[in-house]
């Protein structure tokens, strides 16, 4: 017998099934042989039970009494294990036993392991930097730089340190601290920061912030605290574990004095064990993870939809998360009357076929998502960095770019900027056009918004949850978004260290808060917020590892059916709880009566835990209203 076992646990081993399950199949295996009676052996089977279930959970009680005097649920079933074997009932004691690793396993496996989100954002960190001394260029370690130091960053290079630009103009994508989907003009005296990306242009910069004072390594130490910071959830059974053991044992204590019966007192110690209330949690727990699945989230910790469930309030990053994260043309205006939309538009596009800028890539794309047809190629092209594009096609000199650009060109703007106001104070961004050095129009560009943001944030609201906008946009983008989605509570130009900072003051005033972004500054307020919830398709590596639950298709529209079956589980946990309870005190009643032996009670309430089992299973295929 002890080689069969021995060899239907290897088998299990190699079929990639975990040691934990093994023992609970050998041990389920060895129960079923025992109430059978089918095997005669020396000794009852039941203690392949008892030894590979029953000795852990001693154990482990054991340890916790002596080095911390905790007292859990694992001290009743200990003591319930030992008196039933005492008396020879061992049976009972392999199925307590049984039941009791069933429940921890089913926590195990809703609990997420050791993530490498911290060690991805490390990664981010620039190793290298070009020190400039004279007319020598050198690379060294970028730790080794030291404020002062004069550093050139080429195209397509992350920023070293923290400084401010000396020379060259440039762009900066600065996704990495803001969040911002559009990369910020920079020229001489404009800060930049580490770990952002340097898109265009050469520029020299001095270093102001170095080593553990720059914004990346201050971003890690934000992101660390933050996780230390987040309280983790004890299950209910270790909860009230004491008041359970104290009732317990006084119960059966009392009728072993009254009664003079001590099976009486090893009944109540068996049906007592909170084997149901261990279960009642998990299962619900694992069946609302399934379900949660189904409508594209992965779970990443166990206990992050009991959090949701009482989240009064959920921030939302803007970029890529409210909204798609990519620019978009919304608007075209042409002051000459020879130039029609569609003309200026069409030579734009053209003069911006050649431009790596992501704003000039975004005015192709719309352009062609318009009009198929092969855009005409420009005869000459020049990417001014920081500024715009200076090309010619179809015999035209066209000039696309910001403000300083056709100002450096002598080109007048006083009959385009009215018309521009009141997209600028939209939050939108502007490419001024030039035909032949004559003032011709704009395009307008915008962040659009994901086209089920509106009815998703309405549902949010319907189910007593107060929207947020926390993002790091200015502000004027920032009110417009808020504006058409209804948000009213919104807080713009956010550093991560702001978005940090806005959701303690919320946790502060016992407002549980929960989280949902995209990208790598949204990770310590994912980390710190009730619940943090990432952009699984567009959202960085960095953010979904920061992050509890990862929203895989990024279909927003499903973030109210997460929130209501959260609250549906919190429901079913509750009744589940109450069932236990209820169930426990019935038999312990029927106990003392001497109605039970301890065989019979661990079967009434192992029959408690497979209706608790069952009525968590339900919220498997819970659809809500």
């Amino acid at each position: 017998m002890k080689q069969a076992m021995k060899q239907l646990e290897h088998l299990l081993e190699l079929g990639g099934i975990p040691k934990d399950i093994t023992l609970l199949v050998i041990s389920g295996i060895a129960l079923l042989f025992s109430i059978s009676g089918v095997l005669s052996l020396p000794f009852d089977i039941a203690w392949v039970a008892i030894i590979l279930c029953g000795v852990p959970i001693v154990l482990e009680a054991v340890i916790g009494l002596v080095t911390a005097f905790n007292i859990k649920a694992d001290v009743l079933v200990s003591i319930a294990l030992i008196a039933s074997i005492i008396i020879g009932e061992d049976f009972a004691a392999g199925e307590v036993a049984f039941i009791m690793q069933l429940g921890a396993l089913l926590e195990d496996l809703t609990v997420a392991k050791a993530r490498a989100g911290i060690e991805k954002l490390v990664h981010l960190t620039p190793q290298t930097a070009r020190v400039l001394s004279g007319d020598q260029e050198a690379v060294i370690p970028a730790q080794q730089v030291r404020v002062g130091d004069i550093l050139r960053v080429l195209p397509g290079e992350s920023v070293p340190v923290d400084g401010i630009i000396v020379v060259g103009q440039t762009s900066i994508n600065q996704a990495v601290m803001t969040g911002e989907s559009l990369p910020v003009d920079k020229t001489v005296g404009d800060e930049v920061a580490s770990g952002t990306v340097n898109q265009f242009g050469a520029f020299d910069m001095r270093a102001t912030r170095v080593g553990e004072d720059s914004s990346i390594q201050r971003m890690i130490r934000l992101v660390q605290s933050a996780d230390a910071g987040k309280a983790k959830i004890v299950g209910i059974a270790d909860r009230w574990a004491t008041w359970i053991v104290v009732i317990a044992l006084a119960a059966a204590a009392l009728t072993w004095l009254i009664t003079g019966e001590v099976i009486r007192a090893v009944t109540i110690l068996v049906v007592f064990c909170p084997c149901a209330l261990v279960l009642a949690t998990p299962t619900a727990i694992m069946a609302a993870i399934g379900n949660a699945t189904k409508h594209g989230f992965l779970v990443r910790e166990g206990d992050a939809l009991e959090r949701l469930a009482s989240v009064e309030k959920i921030a939302f990053d803007k970029t890529g998360t409210l909204t798609y994260g990519t620019p978009e043309v919304i608007a075209v205006g042409s002051i000459l009357p020879n130039y029609s939309k569609d003309t200026l538009y069409l030579l734009a596009a053209s003069a911006e076929t050649r431009s790596e800028h992501p704003l000039g890539k975004a005015v192709v794309r719309c352009y062609q998502q318009k009009d198929a047809s092969p855009l005409p190629q420009p005869n000459q092209f020049q990417m001014i960095p920081g500024r715009g594009v200076l090309a010619r096609t179809q015999g035209k000199e066209i000039l696309a770019g910001n403000q300083e650009l056709l100002f450096e060109y002598g080109i007048p703007l006083d009959s385009i900027l009215p018309q521009t106001e009141k997209y600028l104070a939209q939050g939108c961004t502007i490419i001024y056009l030039a035909i032949d050095r004559q003032p011709a129009g704009f395009l307008t560009l915008a962040d659009t918004l994901r086209k089920e943001s509106v009815e998703m944030i309405s549902r949010i609201e319907r189910l007593g949850v107060q929207p947020v906008l926390l993002t790091g946009d200015h502000e004027e983008a920032a009110q417009s978004i808020g504006r058409q989605l209804h948000i009213r509570d919104i807080h713009a130009n956010c550093l991560p260290q702001d978005k940090l900072t806005w959701i303690e003051q919320y946790q502060e005033r016992q407002q549980p808060v929960c989280m949902i972004g995209d990208g790598v500054n949204d990770a310590p307020a994912l980390k710190k917020a009730t619940v943090g919830i990432a952009m699984g398709g567009v959202g960085s590596d960095i953010a979904i590892d920061a992050a509890d639950i990862a929203l895989v298709d990024d279909e927003v529209k499903q973030l109210p059916h997460l929130l209501a079956l959260s609250k549906r589980m919190m429901i079913a946990i509750k009744c589940n709880l109450s069932f236990s309870m209820g169930l426990n005190f019935l038999a312990i009643v029927l106990a003392i009566a001497g109605v039970l032996n301890p065989v019979v009670g661990a079967l009434v309430h192992n029959a408690g835990s497979v209706i608790v089992i069952i009525h968590s299973a339900l919220l498997l295929k819970w659809k809500g209203r």
